[in-house]
């Protein structure tokens, strides 16, 4: 992975750095700003061919205030796999949506928007896809208080 940041990095001279894994996949860290501008050059670059948006899924790190998106991508052309994360301050989550490069990020999007409260700028149908579209908070948050009514019915608390 650290050659596929190396080659990015001749593109994009900055928003990006590089973090190595203790265990697991190591990841490019990217500006929330550059992210969409990245991933379509990661798709359309015919060295890297990342043509699959796998997974997109929402963090919530409370001790820094901070949300996290995470991408993992493969390439079925080269058989490469990569890990992009974008952080955003909790009080302005927003980060542009990727759903015009893969169309796997509608629904990605749309679960991290409604479980941790990312909001995917210029998403097509940015709503709530697991909860119902008046859930109060967002569940996956480490903060969250479950409601302990919705429309008239006990929520189990």
């Amino acid at each position: 992975m650290s050659d596929i940041f190396e080659y990015l990095n001749t593109t994009f001279e900055e928003g990006l750095s590089y973090n190595e894994a203790e265990t697991g996949q190591s990841w490019v860290l990217v500006s929330a700003p550059t992210i969409k501008e990245v991933c379509k050059f990661l798709r359309d670059d015919e060295e890297l061919r990342f043509n699959y948006l796998m997974c997109l899924s929402g963090v919530h790190y409370p001790k820094e205030n901070e949300l996290e998106a995470v991408y993992h991508l493969h390439s079925t052309i080269h058989g490469h796999t990569l890990v992009l994360k974008v952080r955003v301050p909790e009080e302005e989550p927003h980060v542009p949506s990727v759903e015009s490069i893969w169309k796997t990020a509608n629904w990605h999007e749309r679960e991290a928007y409604d479980l941790v409260g990312i909001h995917f700028e210029g998403h097509p149908d940015l709503r709530r896809i697991l909860t119902p579209q008046d859930w109060e908070g967002h569940p996956l948050r480490k903060d969250y208080e479950q409601q302990e009514s919705y429309r008239g019915v006990t929520t189990g608390i």
